[in-house]
C-alpha cells in the first residue's frame, strides 16, 4: 500500500486548495431604478430589462 514519505505541510495543502473558494456575485445597478441586480438578468424590483418592461412586478404598497 502506498504511504507518503513525509507529512504534507500546511503550506502545500493550502496551495493545492487555493482554488476552492466562494465566488462573489457581479452585481450592477439597474439603469431604471438603481437597485443592484445580476448582469444580463431582469431587475427583480422593477421588472425592466434592456430599457423596457418585461415582467409585471407587484408593488409592496398594494
Amino acid at each position: 500500500m502506498a504511504v507518503p514519505a513525509r507529512k504534507t505541510s500546511k503550506t502545500k495543502k493550502r496551495m493545492r486548495r487555493g482554488h476552492i473558494k466562494l465566488a462573489s456575485l457581479n452585481l450592477t445597478p439597474c439603469p431604471n431604478c438603481g437597485e443592484l441586480r445580476k448582469a444580463h438578468m431582469v431587475c427583480p424590483s422593477c421588472g425592466f430589462y434592456d430599457g423596457r418592461q418585461v415582467v409585471a412586478v407587484k408593488n409592496a404598497n398594494n
